[in-house]
C-alpha cells in the first residue's frame, strides 16, 4: 500500500485489443400464433366487444393497414378465461400479470439465449457478463436477470446488468453497453438477451382510446439474444458483424410524445401520432454524428449500406426510408420482421440482423450485410430516444 494520502495503483482488467463484434444470434418466440387478418374478431370476441361494431370496424382498418401478416402471442382464450380482468379495460390486473411474466419472460429469454449460445460454439463458463433488456416485465427482486443467469447454468460470478422498462431503444443500447464491456474488459464475452411480451399491456376496447387499438395491433412477443466479444479466436468463432461505433441522442421537446406507465391496470402506452414524423426529421444529424464519431467518410449514397431499422410500425419504416432517400429493399429486412412478428420493442433489433445475416448467406453475398461492408442498427423509444449503432460485416458464413 502507498503512503497516507496515496492512492494506490490498482492493476486491472487488461483491455482487448481489437473491436467488439457480434459472435453468435439466437431468437425465440411463443409457439401460439394469432394472424392479423383474423386478430380483430379474436380481440373483440375474447374482450366482451362485439356489440361495438364501429370500433371493431376501425381496429380491422388499422389491423389492415399494420402490414403485419401474424404474431406470436402468449394471450389466448383459456389464459384470458382464467384471468378476465385482463381482457377488460383499464380494470385492476398488475398482480396476476406480473404472476405470469415472471415466470414467461425468463424462459423466452432463456430459450433466446440458449440458441445463440448454441451458435457460438464456446463453454458456457466463458460468459463473463450478462446484459437482460425488457420493458414489458422481469423487474422483479431478483429479476429476470438473475434467472436466466439460473435457468443457463451461468457461472455465479457473471457481472449482470439489467436494462427494463425504458423501451424499444434498448436492443441498440444494450448492444452499445455490450461493446463497452467486451472491448474494456480483455477476453471478455458478453451475452445480452431482450425479450418483450404484450401480456403487460393487453386489455379489453375503450371508446376514447385510439392508441389502445393501435397498440393491440401492433405488438408481439419475442425474445432474442446476442454473444458479444473482441479479439475473437479464428479457430473456434466466426464474428458476424464489428461494433463499430454507437452513439444516443435524445429529441429535445419530446418527452412526452411515447409514454408507458406501470400502474394497478398493468403497463399503459399513450403515443402521438407524430412519433413518425419527429424521427425521420432528426435521424440524419443522430447518423451524421455517429459516422463522424468514427471516423468513416460519409458516402452520399445511403443504398450502398445495409440498415436495420427498428421496426416500430408501417409508418416508422415508410418515414425513414423517404428521410434517408432508400430504396425498397433496403427496408426488406426490417418490413419481412414486422409482417411476421409485429413489434416486439427492444427484441426486435437483433432479429432483424438474423434475418439480414440469413438472407446475405442464402443469396450468395459477399458479406453478412447484403453485400455490404457499412451498415446502420436504429432503435427507437420513449425520450424520444435514438440509438445509433455503427456495423462492419464480415464475409457471409454458408
Amino acid at each position: 500500500m502507498g503512503s497516507q494520502g496515496e492512492v494506490p495503483r490498482v492493476h486491472g482488467q487488461k483491455k482487448a485489443m481489437g473491436t467488439a463484434s457480434i459472435l453468435a444470434i439466437g431468437t425465440a418466440n411463443p409457439s401460439n400464433v394469432l394472424e392479423q387478418s383474423t386478430f380483430p374478431d379474436f380481440y373483440f370476441r375474447v374482450t366482451n366487444s362485439d356489440h361495438k361494431q364501429h370500433l371493431k370496424d376501425k381496429f380491422r382498418r388499422i389491423c389492415e393497414k399494420s402490414t403485419i401478416k401474424k404474431r406470436h402471442l402468449y394471450i389466448n382464450e383459456a389464459l384470458l378465461a382464467a384471468n378476465p380482468e385482463m381482457a377488460t379495460y383499464m380494470a385492476p390486473s398488475l398482480d396476476m400479470r406480473q404472476a405470469i411474466i415472471s415466470e414467461k419472460v425468463p424462459e423466452l429469454g432463456a430459450a433466446a439465449a440458449t440458441a445463440a449460445l448454441k451458435e457460438w460454439g464456446g463453454r458456457i463458463e466463458d460468459i463473463t457478463h450478462l446484459i437482460v433488456g425488457s420493458t414489458s416485465g422481469g423487474s422483479d427482486m431478483p429479476g429476470a436477470d438473475y434467472h436466466i443467469m439460473r435457468l443457463l447454468g451461468l457461472s455465479p460470478s457473471v457481472r449482470r446488468v439489467a436494462l427494463y422498462h425504458q423501451g424499444c431503444f434498448v436492443g441498440a443500447a444494450a448492444l452499445r453497453l455490450a461493446k463497452d464491456l467486451a472491448e474494456n474488459n480483455g477476453g471478455a464475452r458478453v451475452l445480452a438477451v431482450c425479450v418483450e411480451t404484450n401480456l403487460m399491456y393487453f386489455r379489453g376496447v375503450d371508446d376514447a382510446h385510439m392508441d389502445n387499438l393501435v397498440c393491440q395491433a401492433l405488438f408481439g412477443d419475442g425474445a432474442s439474444a446476442i454473444v458479444v466479444g473482441a479479439d475473437a479466436d479464428p479457430a473456434a468463432e466466426k464474428p458476424l458483424f464489428d461494433v463499430v461505433h454507437a452513439t444516443q441522442h435524445l429529441i429535445p421537446e419530446t418527452g412526452s410524445a411515447i409514454q408507458g406507465l406501470i400502474r394497478e391496470v398493468g403497463l399503459t402506452f399513450g403515443l402521438i401520432s407524430e412519433v413518425p414524423s419527429l424521427i425521420a426529421k432528426n435521424i440524419e444529424a443522430g447518423l451524421q454524428d455517429t459516422l463522424d464519431g468514427a471516423g468513416v467518410a460519409d458516402g452520399a449514397d445511403r443504398n450502398s449500406m445495409f440498415w436495420a431499422v427498428h421496426p416500430g410500425g408501417r409508418a416508422i419504416l415508410d418515414k425513414v426510408e423517404a428521410a434517408l432517400g432508400l430504396e425498397p429493399e433496403k427496408m426488406r429486412a426490417s418490413r419481412k420482421v414486422l409482417a411476421e412478428y409485429g413489434n416486439m420493442g427492444s427484441a426486435c433489433a437483433w432479429f432483424v440482423l438474423d434475418e439480414i445475416r440469413r438472407w446475405s448467406a442464402a443469396e450468395g453475398c459477399g458479406t453478412t450485410g447484403e453485400g455490404c461492408e457499412w451498415g446502420v442498427l436504429f432503435g427507437f423509444g420513449p425520450g424520444l430516444t435514438m440509438d445509433t449503432v455503427l456495423l462492419r460485416s464480415r464475409a457471409a458464413h454458408t
